[in-house]
């Protein structure tokens, strides 16, 4: 007997994160009793969070529904999809549903965080069908700079929504089969209610590259460059770039050093599943490095975006344990800067420069992302409804909305959304926002989750802006007298021997605030502490015009 559809129930789309930003991509679809998420990414951090490691999308939703949940279907490898997972699947206990190699990269990341028996996991295949409530998900092979990505074809009982992933259309890929363009046509000839499609190159014009033409540009600058040591940064996960550095390597006769904790862990997940082939005895150790002529070695490393940590800047700021940079080096940056990266990769560029090596940073990069015609592409093979672009900077969906303009959609089937608007789908097919859930970013600092939030980050950044002083004095218990002190002590707020006359001053203008205190019998430490805040604050804010933290501690004998 056929089931028939509740009229009364609405397919809800709510982007939990990845909407006017680069990262953070999570987004629920709802129906009825029933949840399942598409990725689960993780964004680094601004340049005004200090000291946090990673930026995770806030989940109160999926917690208050968490019974609702019944998996996440991942697109791909990539940190902005799958970098939070270890941190969500924590407090959602749900499956994951992934291709190969993506599953073998999430499964590394849980192996760190000890939670690799503990999550249910699934393997899928392009082309399978994953049945959740009344939802049946469906895996299609794109292509982009990571291997095995693919778009979802999500079927809801209301219509069809057909979610890119992150995708390129190359029709000679490295590795693998081109994009299932034929499968994308025989979804929109059924009728798609909505396309949400990656618009991270919608401002582009024309077609993106194939990831190929890398491989002839590598090649060259491997036979221009025949007699220096060989160093490529590029992204950990992009196995096909890594996949052709080691060809032209072995075709120039050259040892291949791999660096960087995350290139080393990809490529090794990567050549277990077979994603990549290294000829034997091509691959050799750092410390064997000095047992070769530098024109017969080639280091391939991670830090192409100029992070701070990554091997790439320790060996331009020279603090590299085992490799240093001589002036005869050339350096490859095969990648271009991630928005708001432009700043940290400049800068490692001219410390290498200053080391006097050749460094090389443009023509070997393709991007893994659409351009406009590719876009125009899908948008003409799945003919959805609807249009709402995802992935990027309000910028990047307003380009998206305008292709989708020239395809005659109105405005009324262009939809951009905010995280944590919900996105109502009537029975009739009808489209509307209808409202908000509670989303923002939850910032890891170390093994801390959510511990750092605007109050620690705002003194954070006092600290880095004025500084701290620390006013410690000792009180008698029985009457509050001042036994010793204050003591003041000061850091990253003045150098404090060549301000040996302010110190003193703010000395003074304590005692005098402690005698009144005493005179008028006040024994309440917080109001001491408010009263001491106050005081150095107005007298420092007077002296130098700047605002440390003031930090009082009462001592009580």
């Amino acid at each position: 007997m056929k089931k028939t559809k509740n009229t009364e129930s609405k397919l809800k789309v709510i982007p939990l994160g990845g909407l006017e930003q680069i990262g953070m991509n999570m987004t629920a679809f709802e129906y009825e009793d029933t949840i399942i998420v598409v990725d689960c990414g993780m964004a680094f951090p601004e340049d005004d969070m200090l000291g946090v490691d990673l930026v995770i999308p806030d989940i109160s939703y999926l917690e208050e529904n968490e019974k609702k949940v019944k998996g996440f279907f991942i697109t791909h490898g990539h940190e902005d999809h799958i970098g939070a997972i270890p941190y969500v699947l924590r407090k959602i206990h749900a499956p994951i549903y992934a291709t190969k190699l993506t599953m073998g990269i999430i499964d590394h990341k849980l192996e760190e965080h000890n939670m690799l028996k503990t999550v249910r996991k699934k393997v899928v295949n392009y082309g399978t069908n994953i049945n959740a409530g009344p939802f049946r998900i469906e895996f299609i092979r794109t292509n982009h700079s990571i291997q095995d990505a693919a778009a979802l074809a999500i079927y809801t009982p209301v219509g069809t929504i057909v979610h890119t992933g992150d995708f390129k259309v190359d029709y000679t890929p490295v590795y693998g089969d081109p994009i299932d363009l034929q499968r994308f046509s025989a979804i929109g000839q059924k009728g798609v209610l909505a396309l949400m499609c990656d618009s991270t190159n919608a401002e582009r014009p024309g077609f993106t590259a194939s990831e190929k033409t890398v491989g002839k540009t590598i090649d060259s600058i491997f036979s221009e460059h025949q007699d220096s040591r060989i160093i490529i940064a590029t992204f950990a996960s992009n196995v096909d770039r890594v996949q052709q550095i080691i060809n032209s390597a072995c075709k120039f006769n050259r040892k291949v050093v791999v660096e960087g904790r995350s290139m080393v862990n990809i490529m090794s997940t990567a050549t277990e599943l077979g994603y990549i082939t290294i000829p034997e005895n091509t691959l050799i150790e750092t410390d064997q490095l000095k047992n070769f002529p530098d024109e017969r070695t080639c280091i391939i490393t991670t830090g192409s975006q100029g992070e701070s940590m990554a091997a790439l800047s320790r060996m331009a700021n020279g603090t590299h344990r085992k490799i240093q940079i001589q002036p005869n080096d050339t350096i490859v940056f095969s990648s271009h800067p991630i928005p708001g990266n432009e700043k940290s990769v400049g800068r490692v560029i001219n410390e290498l420069c200053h080391k006097g090596a050749n460094v090389i940073f443009q023509d070997v990069h393709v991007s893994g992302h659409a351009c406009q015609e590719d876009i125009k592409l899908i948008y003409s093979l799945v003919k959805p409804k609807y249009a709402i672009p995802v992935h990027g900077e309000y910028k990047h969906l307003q380009a998206q909305s305008n292709i989708a303009k020239q395809l005659g959609y109105d405005s009324d089937h262009r939809i951009i959304m905010s995280s944590g608007d919900i996105l109502e789908f009537d029975s009739d097919q009808n489209a509307k926002i209808t409202g908000k859930v509670h989303t923002g970013a939850v910032m890891v600092d170390g093994l801390g989750v959510g511990d750092v939030g605007n109050i620690v980050l705002r003194d954070r950044q006092r600290l880095a802006e004025d500084g701290i002083i620390i006013v410690v004095m000792t009180l008698a218990a029985e009457n509050g007298l001042l036994l010793a002190g204050p003591d003041i002590v000061s850091r990253g707020f003045v150098y404090v021997k060549d301000a040996e006359d302010l110190m003193e001053e703010a000395h003074n203008v304590l005692i005098d605030l402690m005698d009144r205190l005493q005179d008028q019998h006040v024994s309440d430490w917080t109001r001491i502490k408010n009263e001491v805040k106050g005081t150095l604050s107005d007298f420092v804010w007077k002296e130098t015009q700047r605002r440390p933290m003031i930090l009082p501690v009462i001592e009580e004998v």
